[in-house]
């Protein structure tokens, strides 16, 4: 790795998990490479545990990036758009710039606008959980996962290779794709998802009922688990995808809307060829798994 001077800014599940899984790498490694960690992070519980972790801890972005070769961006996409737009008055010189955040469009434009100092390109490894913060970040997370990287217009050759070896670091395999096309993705097998586990959440909390939770079963429990999502970061992804899960939610309202005339109309056939065709859909998908 060229690159030594790293800046992680925002040191939640996926950001600390990349800087755990950097800093596991650079010890590990058959030949150990030399790496200089700063944190920029507004908690100041999480500044302190991070202490351990890296070389220079800040919550002041301006000292965070002040000489890092390499950017990285773990915020909430709001404020990674707000982060890439302070970086061409804190570093007029320019810097390497790769992001994690949950959707893509946006912030590969934001990219295209910085200056032709810097070079920059997408990234969002596809790996969670339902719990944030740096206390649920492992350095494992992203071992076997799909990372997505979107070009832009400020991504060279160069960084597009620094990309791969960090993301080969932490243990993930690279995918590229367009950003408007990773929205559309992720829309579908990730945001949507999130809004049906919270329907299915709220419509069985409104039974009313607390005899409910100890008759639920592994059904229940793994389509309702993403329900426990952060608040703040499920708010953050489905306003910045927008487009995109409005376009899902009125297609998934669509296959809804057919099951249900199905069951209204004692359709057996129907119902049964969705149900068969529905479980084919399933098997395709388990063999990526």
């Amino acid at each position: 790795m060229k690159v030594t001077r790293i800046c992680v800014v925002g040191l939640g599940l996926i950001g600390g998990s990349f800087a755990l899984a950097l800093r596991l790498a650079q010890r590990t490694a058959l030949r150990p490479f030399p790496l200089h960690l700063t944190i920029v992070d507004t908690n100041p519980q999480t500044r302190a545990a991070a202490n351990r972790l890296a070389d220079f801890v800040t919550d002041d972005l301006a000292a965070g990036v002040r000489e890092a070769e390499l950017v990285v961006l773990a915020t909430p996409v709001r404020v990674i758009l707000d982060c890439l737009s302070r970086l061409p008055e804190l570093r007029p010189d320019g810097c390497l710039v790769l992001d994690l955040g949950s959707s893509k469009a946006n912030i590969c434009r934001a990219m295209d606008e910085l200056p032709d100092s810097f070079q920059a390109i997408g990234g969002h490894p596809m790996a969670g959980k339902e719990t944030a913060g740096f206390g649920a970040a492992t350095p494992d997370l992203f071992r076997q996962q799909m990372f997505i990287l979107c070009r832009t217009q400020r991504t060279t050759p160069s960084l597009e290779l620094l990309a791969m070896e960090l993301i080969d670091h932490v243990g993930a395999s690279p995918l590229f794709l367009p950003g408007e096309l990773h929205d559309e993705m992720v829309a579908a097998i990730s945001h949507v998802p999130y809004v049906v586990s919270a329907t299915l959440m709220r419509l069985a909390a409104s039974l009313g009922d607390e005899r409910l939770w100890p008759v639920s079963a592994s059904g229940f429990r793994d389509t309702s688990r993403v329900s426990g999502s952060d608040p703040r970061m499920m708010l953050d992804i489905l306003l910045t995808n927008k487009t995109a899960v409005l376009q899902q939610i009125a297609q998934y309202q669509e296959i809804l809307t057919a099951v249900a005339r199905f069951l209204e109309t004692d359709d057996e056939d129907a119902l049964l060829h969705w149900i068969q065709e529905t479980q084919q859909a399933y098997l395709t998908y388990q063999k990526y798994k």
